[in-house]
């Protein structure tokens, strides 16, 4: 599972990738996570508020730290 978070890093930013690591090691999931911190690269994807998370290309999520359920979906829906 190929994941991007969008965000120029910020402690927001920062606790998001952190917990969508804790989560996919937890449930076993094997992801790529990639940090996305330059601006025009970040509004490649559309978003007016980071943290923002892309999934396998999609938008996911904008704005504030996904909650942990929330996270688990993700995985449970691109599993």
């Amino acid at each position: 599972m190929d994941i991007k978070v969008l965000g120029t890093g910020c402690a927001n930013c920062k606790a998001t990738i952190a917990l969508i690591d804790q989560v996919a090691q937890a449930k076993g999931v094997t992801v790529t996570l990639e940090k996305i911190e330059e601006l025009r690269d970040i509004m490649r994807y559309g978003i007016m508020s980071t943290p923002g998370v892309v999934i396998n290309g999609k938008v996911v999520h904008a704005g504030g730290v996904p909650s942990r359920d929330k996270i688990e979906q993700w995985f449970t829906a691109n599993a």
